[in-house]
């Protein structure tokens, strides 16, 4: 069938590899590409997408505040997590915020495919043991709370830096981010940006 693909990421030579490796196996297939957030939503708005291949890190996303984007303006478009970090907290925030599977950058070409063919057919592609895992901690699940923003500013803080830095980067005032810490700290059920800190910093490393 006629599909069209859109590859989210912000590195050329992974993004050409990847979209080589789709050439070779869905022939019939359009394959389109983005390098940001914003030509990534651009893409969404512009095409009919039918599944999305998503990077977390990329410019205008911070951690999974893209996916959450995404997921609530085109709550409708398959996405396909892929990540250079295949932690199973990773694996289930990815999950919890309604991606459709995940792949690490280091699957094989066959793996690819195999995820592909899957989603595009209505299904789900998950390791079912990282899923099942409960040595992390629960936040990862409290994230899918978050806003958009408040997941940006989340893993702002989580990388140490100051509502002064957070506002300057986001082009809002710092009153408008110390209300979106304590949101995210009622929503999180945490006591204090510190520790806030503590459980983020293990959580977001992507």
């Amino acid at each position: 069938m006629n599909y069209q693909l859109l590859i989210a990421d912000d590195h050329p030579l992974y993004r050409d590899a990847l979209a080589t490796t789709l050439s070779r196996h869905f022939p019939d297939c359009e394959l389109l590409q983005s390098r940001d957030l914003q030509s990534t939503l651009n893409a969404l708005e512009d095409s009919t997408i039918d599944l999305l291949l998503l990077d977390l890190n990329m410019p205008g996303s911070e951690g999974f505040s893209g996916l959450a984007q995404i997921r609530n303006d085109y709550p409708t478009v398959p996405v396909v997590v892929v990540s250079g970090s295949d932690r199973d907290t990773v694996i289930r925030q990815a999950a919890a915020l309604g991606a459709s599977g995940f792949l690490s950058k280091t699957a094989e070409p066959e793996e690819i495919v195999q995820c592909i063919e899957q989603v595009l057919a209505g299904e789900q592609w998950f390791s079912t043991e990282a899923l099942e895992s409960e040595q992390e901690s629960d936040l990862a699940e409290r994230l899918n709370r978050l806003t958009p923003q408040q997941l940006r500013i989340f893993h702002m803080i989580a990388r140490g830096m100051l509502n002064k830095q957070i506002a300057f980067e986001l082009e809002i005032t710092e009153p408008t981010v110390k209300s979106h810490v304590t949101a995210i700290l009622r929503k999180l059920e945490l006591r204090d940006r510190k520790q806030l800190i503590r459980e983020a910093q293990s959580l977001v490393q992507l």
